[in-house]
This record gives C-alpha cells, structure tokens and sequence, in this order.
C-alpha cells in the first residue's frame, strides 16, 4: 500500500480533452434547454427559501444558455478504491445568455452573461461489461466555483451590488447543495446498478488545528497603510474556516491581540485531497466585523507541507502582511473497530458510520397516493431520504433511492448503543421497519452489512451499513 506522501504525490499528467469539447459543442443546444429546465425546477423552491424579502418572490420568466458552450480542459484520470475511474478536469463557462427574472414589489433582472468556472470530479463506477461499461456516473464540483454575472435591466441596482451579491450567493449556494463536494449529482445509467459498489465513502478525516495568527494589524513596513485601514485599533480575532460545501467552522475570539493564539482543533471527513480550506480572520465589532484577511489552502498542499503551513493573509488581492498557522493530521479510514471502541473522553472523530438506502421493492397501494421515503435513526440521529411521488419514468411500487447518510462518531457512540433502525414510511406514516444491531454490524466481515431486509407485507428494503474506525496516515 502506497504511503501518504505518494498518494498526495502521484499524478497522471493534466490531458487536453478536444474530442469532449468537440462532443460537448455538437451537443450544446440539447444540453442548454436540458440545462435550462434543470435549473427553473431546482433553483426556483430555492429563492423561496434562501433570499430575503421580496427578492424571495423572483422567478424565471425566461432562461436561454445561449449559443457559446462549456469548455472542458486539464484532465487528470486516476483509479478509485471502488474500482472505478475518477475524472479531474477544468470546467469554463464564458456565457452569453439572456436570462430573466421577476417578482413581486421588485424590478425585472436581466442577466445577459455569465462566467463561471471550477474544477469538477466525475466518478464513472462501478465498472461494468455492458456498454457504455459503468453503471453510473456522479459529477461534483471539488470545492465551491466562481459565479459572476452581468446584468441588463435592473443594472443601475445590480451594479450596487446588493441583488448580485443576493443572487450570487444563492446560486453558489444552489451549486454547493447539489454538486460540490461532498455532495455529487448522481445519474444512473443501468437500472439494475448496484448502488453499494457506486457509492465513494470519505477518504478519511482531516484534523485541522487553527493554531495563531500574527501582526494582526501591525504597522510594519508595508502591511502599516493596509492593516491600518483595516483595523484601527487591537483587534479581537476570530476565525472562520470553509472546507467545500461543509457548514462554516468558527474559533473562539480572542481579545485585544495583534497575534492571537487560538489551538483549536475541528474535524472535517475529506472527500478528494484537494478540496479547499479557506481561512478568513476577523476582527470582532458590536456593528459590523471587520476583515483581516483570508488565507487559502487545500488538504493535499498543507499534508505535503508535512501537516504545518504559515500562509500570508490576503484582502482583496493584497497581501497585508499578516499570517495565520495552520496545522493539520490526516487520519484514512480502515475496517478496524479499536478506534470506535476507544474510552478516550476526547472530542475527537474516531471512526464513521454511513447507512446506504438503495431500493424498496413491494409496495402495495394506489400509484397515484403512494409516497414512499425511507427514514435512518440512531440514537439522536435522525435521516430521511426523498419523497418519492408517482411520475412518468418512475416505478413507484419499487422506488430507488440511492442515498447515503453518515455519522462522525466520538467517544462512547458505539459501545452499548441501540440499534440502527430503518424505517419504510408513506408520506408521515410508517409501514415497516428493521432494526440492524451495532453488535452484528461488529462482527460483520469488514464492518459492514449489506442485505435485502424484509420489512414485513411482502415488501423489501435494500440497504447497507457500514463502520469504519481512523488510523493515522503516514
């Protein structure tokens, strides 16, 4: 087995896909109305619920991609662990759109460009001896992309800022909840795909310690007109730590400091060694916190810093002179259960949990008022797959879910804990159920059960559970 530096290290060299370009551009105008349609359905409920009021009411009277393609460079091909194969590449959109949306007690919004641009990961798993030779493909964004957008009607507002960055960051936001990893936008290409040899689990745990940070706001040489317009007295110091499309992470402030030492340590499950760890330090104010500077790196550049990084911070494209330390462990996830059972009292993630749903087959009833989901528990952990509802396409009788849940695990979760239940609902009411005991899942080959549970009427529930404890990666 390689070590962790070779991992990190290994690369296949970057390859210009012409011939996906060429593909891409012959297929454009299909994929732009696909496109288009995707995102009336999906984004729409999602100003409802993440944009203030009244931009809360926009919708699209009309979205057009326009004639200019994606263009796709930089492509990395690596094996996974799941034997499938893994697709880095660069993705670059220079638009010209016409997009429109309106609302109520708001002006129209004209968009007509759009530039966005990030690195995507495709998994083509698992691997299969029926053409196109895998059974699914999930696409994902490595870490957030970079939206921007030009705009048309309402410009002498948009150009202010205050709808852009509503908007942007609603799209951002929309893009991260769908396609940035951890999450991946899932397309089965077989109906007869196995989803527990498709599913990608974590690759392991990453233990970040936000360690100090230094001459916050010191005027030495030419940090003093920068940091001297940033802050103009101590500073109290904080910090916020992004890690892709995982919640935001925050230290403890630290008062009237201009090198506050913070040591605080937060456990992030990384999915691909080069998602992004962005730090953004902040000077706390009863009105408005002020910037300090934000720092950047990813998993894979601070491990082979040999875990330790001093990066310079950075305000608006200028660097001001301040530093923050970072440190960091990487610990991989193996089929071990000493770690899950340790009595350490420490609030250290030891292992992961991660319940597959993939498919019910069975269920009796009416098409029209089935609506089949499928609810996780475990102790204080509740999950809940998608409703599903009866729709061209879909065989409500025996849905497919493909969804996965995961628990970080500490200290005391697993030893003498209840059992994991499985719970077949339709619509809030529940059908039938199992229950998986952590006892069984232990003695289980690999930590892991995966079975065709019978939830009683004739009705079935495939689904896995999986334990994984931590070993340090060296």
């Amino acid at each position: 087995m390689s070590s962790l530096i070779e991992t990190l290290s290994a690369s296949s060299g970057s390859e210009s896909p012409g011939f996906l370009n060429d593909l891409v551009k012959q297929l454009w105008p299909n994929m732009a109305i696909a496109i288009a349609s995707s995102i009336k359905q999906v984004a729409e409920p999602m100003f409802e619920s993440m944009l203030p009021s009244p931009l809360n009411t926009l919708h699209f009277v009309k979205i057009d991609l326009g004639h200019i393609p994606i263009h796709l460079d930089k492509v990395n091909v690596h094996s996974t662990e799941n034997n499938g194969i893994k697709l880095d590449l660069d993705l670059t959109w220079d638009g010209a759109c016409d997009i429109e949306l309106d609302g109520k007690m708001t002006p129209k919004i004209g968009v007509e460009h759009v530039k966005l641009y990030g690195r995507l990961s495709i998994l083509l798993c698992p691997l299969t001896n029926v053409l196109p030779c895998f059974g699914a493909l999930q696409v994902a964004f490595i870490n957030k992309p970079t939206v921007l957008m030009t705009y048309t009607d309402a410009a002498s507002i948009a150009s202010l800022g205050i709808i852009d960055k509503a908007l942007r960051k609603t799209v951002t936001n929309i893009i991260s909840s769908i396609a940035v990893l951890p999450n991946r936008f899932f397309v089965k290409l077989d109906a007869a795909n196995d989803y527990f040899k498709t599913y990608q689990h974590p690759l392991g745990v990453l233990r970040l310690t936000v360690e100090s940070a230094s001459n916050c706001g010191e005027e030495l040489g030419k940090t003093k007109n920068i940091l001297k317009k940033l802050v103009h007295d101590v500073p109290d110091c904080f910090a916020t730590v992004t890690f892709s499309a995982e919640p935001e992470w925050r230290t403890k402030t630290v008062k009237n400091s201009r090198n506050p030492d913070w040591r605080e340590t937060y456990h992030w499950l990384v999915a691909d060694h080069d998602q992004a760890i962005e730090v953004d330090v902040k000077d706390a104010d009863t009105a408005s916190d002020d910037d300090i500077g934000l720092a950047t790196t990813t998993v894979r550049e601070l491990l082979l810093a040999g875990g330790r990084q001093e990066l310079q911070l950075v305000h608006q494209g200028e660097e001001t002179g301040a530093k923050v330390a970072l440190g960091a462990k990487f610990y991989k996830f193996v089929p071990d259960p000493a770690s899950l059972l340790s009595g350490e009292n420490e609030p250290e993630v030891l292992g992961l949990m991660s319940v597959l749903v993939a498919s019910v087959r069975g269920i009796k009833g009416r098409r029209q008022e089935i609506k089949p989901s499928v609810r996780v528990d475990w102790g204080e952990h509740t999950f809940r797959t998608a409703i599903k509802t009866d729709s061209p396409g879909t065989d409500i009788e025996n849905p497919s879910f493909d969804q996965a849940f995961k628990v970080p695990i500490k200290a005391g979760m697993v030893k003498g804990a209840l059992p994991v239940k499985l719970t077949l609902m339709d619509a809030e009411n529940e059908t039938g159920s199992v229950e998986v005991p952590i006892d069984e899942l232990l003695r289980a080959k690999d930590l892991r059960l995966e079975r065709v549970f019978d939830i009683g009427n004739g009705v079935t529930l495939s689904a896995g559970v999986w334990l994984r404890g931590v070993k340090l990666a060296e």
